[in-house]
């Protein structure tokens, strides 16, 4: 029962880290074509939004993870990821708010993996990923 709530709080923070990603890059296309960008899905704010879905997921998942495979290296890249996407949230929209949000969304992503990787693979296994 532990192990499928962990995979799916960790399938669940990928698929946010996925939909940051697919925000900010269709935003700024959107921006870039049309010059447009005042509602939903588009508005700054939807970055307050997703920071406050990624926080709590990145503590649940990969905290009960590395309490179970030790591999604390996973808990910092995911600190590391919301570090990121947080100072994004001081910023104007712009070329450097897109890029902090996009290496921390990818941070978030790859801790996640590794933590479904070491996890779900019994211990870490050579190749995984895990230090």
């Amino acid at each position: 029962m532990q192990d499928r709530f962990n995979l799916w709080i960790d399938k669940s923070a990928i698929g946010l880290s996925g939909l940051c990603l697919l925000h900010c890059l269709a935003t700024t296309l959107v921006i870039a074509l049309l010059s447009v960008g005042t509602t939903g899905f588009f508005q700054h704010d939807i970055h307050k939004i997703g920071l406050a879905l990624a926080i709590p997921l990145a503590v649940i998942g990969l905290g009960r993870g590395v309490f179970r495979h030790r591999r604390w290296v996973v808990i910092a890249l995911g600190l590391v990821g919301i570090g990121f996407m947080a100072f994004a949230l001081t910023m104007r929209h712009g070329h450097a708010e897109l890029g902090f949000t996009v290496l921390g969304a990818a941070f978030v992503a790859w801790a996640h993996w590794l933590n479904i990787r070491c996890l779900h693979g019994g211990t870490c296994r050579e190749g995984c990923g895990c230090p």
